[in-house]
């Protein structure tokens, strides 16, 4: 096995607002490839003659390609060239979106989604490489900013999926994709800073970085708390958004039976929520991290009881939509802020330990979404939701007891882990 023998070393000084921006794209771009046939589930499962829950396999197929990605490829960005890797990744998106689009059967389609799933992962390449660069200071902010500009394409993403179906039918939005992930792959070759490497002292073979993410998650007890809250999250945000594709399009006993283009702007209440997301980024840095997340959870069961209210009455449902992505994302940008504290040195890594099991919390939530609606309608779909943001509450409340009042055991635990791989 050929050993890794480079870091990425951050860059010193303030990151402009034009990388800032161009990290937030690539983030949002990549995201949002998992999620462009959402909205137009209804539509796929009558092209190809198949269930409902059949046809929310897609979503969670596109995912847990996305996890491997997370799992094999994420950490790689702590040992090489973030720009080459980000670059090369968003190339392959192009190729397997251009496939997935032209496949005449269903099975061939769950494999080209679950390619486009892997190259997908380079969102979460961009984000530790923003906070990687960015200054201590800055770090919360432009975290947050990254996170919202991925947040902001995975909903923007049913947006634009549901206005080009309209026109050109569900596979025209793979086509469109597929040149943005061009044109994103160039700006990134040419416009990205230039990642500086070194030799790193631990050459570190392939194997032994995977190894280290299990260290990263025995070590560090905030970690393995936000990775249950993360995934947590995403379950309840997968299942919410797999759903009301269906109910939207009037599947079942629903009220709705919206166009594909009027499905897709319904992501634009999930965006509102999202853009005023990033002040948890700017709380976390003024030292208000641990109080923001009770906030940001109180405002996904408050989302999830008006989801339910809004059954018949879309303006309800509109403010539902808005009020709910304004806590998940609240809650994920509270976790990332908190897990890039840990260690500086394996950002990366610990992006994949996090990252993993928020969408192994998404594949069981695009699952159960379908199914729930099916079993239930939708609700069911939200009394499974609710009950999920009050665990949620109410396990934060422990951890956040735990770390308050322990707070030398993950300071321990890191002390320990930076001195065994010295020896």
């Amino acid at each position: 096995m050929t050993t890794m023998t480079t870091a990425v070393t951050p860059d010193q000084g303030r990151l402009s607002r034009f990388v800032v921006f161009l990290f937030a794209m690539t983030a949002g771009s990549s995201a949002g490839c998992l999620y462009y046939l959402q909205p137009l589930l209804h539509e796929v499962s009558v092209d190809f003659s198949i269930s409902t829950t059949t046809a929310g396999l897609l979503i969670a197929v596109t995912q847990i390609g996305y996890l491997l990605g997370l799992a094999f490829v994420v950490p790689l960005g702590d040992f090489v060239n973030r720009r080459r890797l980000v670059a090369g990744l968003l190339a392959l998106s192009c190729v397997a979106l251009v496939a997935a689009g032209l496949m005449p059967a269903y099975g061939g389609l769950l494999t080209m989604v679950f390619a486009v799933g892997v190259s997908a992962s380079a969102a979460q390449i961009v984000v530790p490489w923003a906070a990687t660069i960015a200054g201590p200071a800055e770090r919360g902010a432009v975290v947050g900013t990254v996170m919202s500009g991925l947040l902001i394409g995975i909903l923007f993403s049913r947006v634009l999926s549901g206005l080009v179906a309209e026109v050109g039918g569900w596979r025209a939005i793979l086509f469109v994709a597929a040149a943005l992930q061009v044109a994103m792959a160039a700006a990134v070759w040419f416009r990205a800073p230039q990642a500086r490497a070194e030799a790193a002292g631990s050459g570190q073979s392939y194997p032994q970085v995977l190894r280290s993410i299990v260290g990263l998650v025995r070590t560090h007890e905030v970690l393995r708390h936000r990775m249950f809250l993360g995934g947590l999250t995403m379950a309840s945000f997968s299942c919410m958004w797999t759903a009301i594709a269906f109910l939207l399009a009037g599947a079942g006993d629903s009220d709705y039976a919206y166009s594909e283009a009027a499905i897709g702007l319904f992501g634009l209440a999930g965006v509102a929520g999202a853009l005023v997301a990033p002040v948890v980024g700017k709380l976390a840095d003024r030292g208000y991290l641990r109080h923001t997340q009770y906030g940001v959870w109180g405002a996904q069961i408050v989302g999830w009881l008006l989801l339910f209210a809004g059954a018949h009455h879309v303006v309800v449902l509109v403010i539902a939509l808005l009020v709910f992505d304004f806590g998940v994302q609240g809650v994920q940008l509270a976790n990332q802020t908190g897990v890039y504290s840990l260690d500086g040195q394996a950002r990366s890594r610990l992006t994949t330990a996090y990252m993993v099991a928020y969408f192994a919390g998404g594949v069981i939530g695009s699952t159960v979404g379908g199914w729930a609606y099916q079993a239930g309608g939708w609700a069911l779909v939200c009394e499974i939701g609710t009950g999920s943001a009050i665990v949620g509450l109410a396990t934060w409340a422990l951890f956040s007891w735990t770390e308050r009042n322990h707070p030398l055991q993950g300071r321990a635990a890191h002390a320990l882990l930076r001195a065994a791989a010295r020896g």
